[in-house]
């Protein structure tokens, strides 16, 4: 099995992102240089970064999956208000986001912040 390599990251978890999606797809990937990366993250750049690795058969279809864009599998409830957007309905807004609410927010803590 000879491994080559399909995709750099700068950081050890986005390499691991892209490893999960490659095996939810069957394809064995592993990455190099990850380690060193965590104990010494100023070699990153200098090393070429986090290194995604598949064998050398599935390279092509590694790649494919990788640039896949799959961000309309969101699900509503982790990402609230994004398929509003897509319907034209107006997005749900957190509390803070309001500005009735953040105006209220904003004296709370000023008043926290001169009373302590």
């Amino acid at each position: 099995m000879s491994w080559v390599t399909v995709a750099r990251y700068s950081l050890p978890f986005e390499a691991h992102v892209a490893r999960s999606r490659l095996e939810s797809e069957g394809i064995q990937a592993l990455v190099a240089d990850e380690h060193t990366i965590n104990m010494q993250w100023l070699y990153s750049d200098a090393m070429g970064g986090v290194r995604l690795q598949v064998d050398e058969a599935d390279a092509d279809r590694a790649q494919a999956v990788l640039a896949e864009d799959r961000s309309d599998l969101v699900d509503e409830s982790i990402a609230p208000g994004l398929a509003a957007r897509d319907t034209g309905e107006t997005p749900r807004l957190t509390r803070l986001a309001d500005p009735r609410y953040r105006r209220g927010f904003f004296l709370a803590f000023l008043f926290w912040f001169i009373g302590s």
